[in-house]
């Protein structure tokens, strides 16, 4: 699909492209980080050619033109900060930023699987394990959710939550990937775990599935929460998901998204976690446990905690290490 044609924003005269395989979890973190920055980027979505694949960081120095396959033009005038994520457009990022001369400043979202070195910027979650001077590592991944974002979302949906009972509690849920499952068996437990929670506690539930959901395993979760109060979003009508973050007093998500996990962090709400079948890999391990330790999450045992923690705020602070790194580069 095309990408939007959304103009190119100045700060300061900054002007920005965000380029992507055209996945929203990637995209979205990229977009994210150009919000933080106060920039409007034109989106580009782009892959590298799989005939130039295989030279790895060596198609820096052929034409991005030439690489690229997609609908999106890459060809000048290029833009002053350029911030991409997808192993496909890794290759690309390097041509643009050679095409440029070096005046575009690069940023790469997540591994880039190319080497470290040859961008100016890497923004990496600290589960990856990746060092370097020109790497900043993140507690998880690039999030939207900040204060501005969740006061907006609370006035939005306050009134259509308004008969549930309190407390209100937000439940994120995700499913299949290659290390978790989530059968319709596994819904109908997670389904009846919420219902036993509800009624022991008294809350109102606010449920809302992700992309990766099994249809038949989401149902076999509302049967379960039948005569349950909640407020289940099918997908029909405005997303009322920065609302849940917003006006929740706690969080259930389940273990398999670290995009998810990082969003209810962000809010500083406690964020309890909902196990899933599967195995988490060493990556997802390292990141959990590090929340864990910092008090920002805990496993689910059946009723609600509440404690406090510092929230999560990596897209403020990359946007701030980015500024910080063209100031010196008399960029802004």
């Amino acid at each position: 699909m095309a990408a939007s044609k959304i103009r190119a924003a100045e700060s300061g005269g900054l002007t920005c492209w965000v380029l992507s395989e055209g996945m929203a979890g990637t995209e979205n973190q990229c977009l994210a980080l150009a919000a933080g920055l106060g920039l409007t980027p034109e989106i580009k979505r782009a892959a590298a050619k799989p005939l130039w694949r295989w030279l790895g960081a060596a198609m820096a120095v052929l034409p991005p033109q030439n690489l690229a396959q997609g609908r999106d033009s890459l060809a000048p005038p290029w833009p002053d900060l350029l911030i991409a994520s997808g192993r496909k457009c890794a290759g690309l990022a390097l041509a643009i930023r050679r095409a440029s001369g070096g005046r575009t400043f690069t940023v790469f979202v997540q591994n880039p699987r190319l080497g470290l070195s040859a961008f100016d910027l890497i923004v990496v979650p600290r589960h990856d394990g990746l060092a370097g001077a020109n790497v900043f590592a993140t507690r998880g991944a690039l999030s939207r959710v900040d204060g501005a974002a969740l006061e907006s979302a609370a006035a939005e949906f306050a009134p259509t939550f308004a008969d549930l009972p309190r407390p209100l509690v937000a439940c994120l849920i995700g499913g299949a990937s290659r290390r978790h499952r989530l059968t319709p068996d596994d819904g109908q437990a997670l389904g009846a775990a919420l219902a036993k929670l509800s009624a022991t506690s008294g809350c109102g539930l606010l449920v809302t599935a992700s992309r990766r959901t099994p249809a038949a395993s989401f149902r076999a979760l509302e049967v379960a929460l039948d005569g349950t109060p909640a407020y289940i979003w099918r997908g029909e009508g405005a997303n009322p998901y920065l609302s849940f973050l917003a006006l929740a007093e706690a969080i259930l998500v389940t273990a398999d998204s670290v995009s998810m996990v990082s969003d209810a962090c962000a809010s500083g709400k406690p964020v309890h976690i909902l196990g899933l079948a599967g195995r988490r890999s060493a990556r997802f391990q390292r990141f959990f446990d590090a929340l864990e330790a910092e008090g920002a999450v805990r496993p689910f045992t059946g009723s609600l905690e509440s404690w406090s923690y510092q929230p999560l705020s990596d897209c403020a602070l990359a946007a701030g290490e980015i500024r910080r790194r063209l100031e010196q580069r008399n960029k802004i």
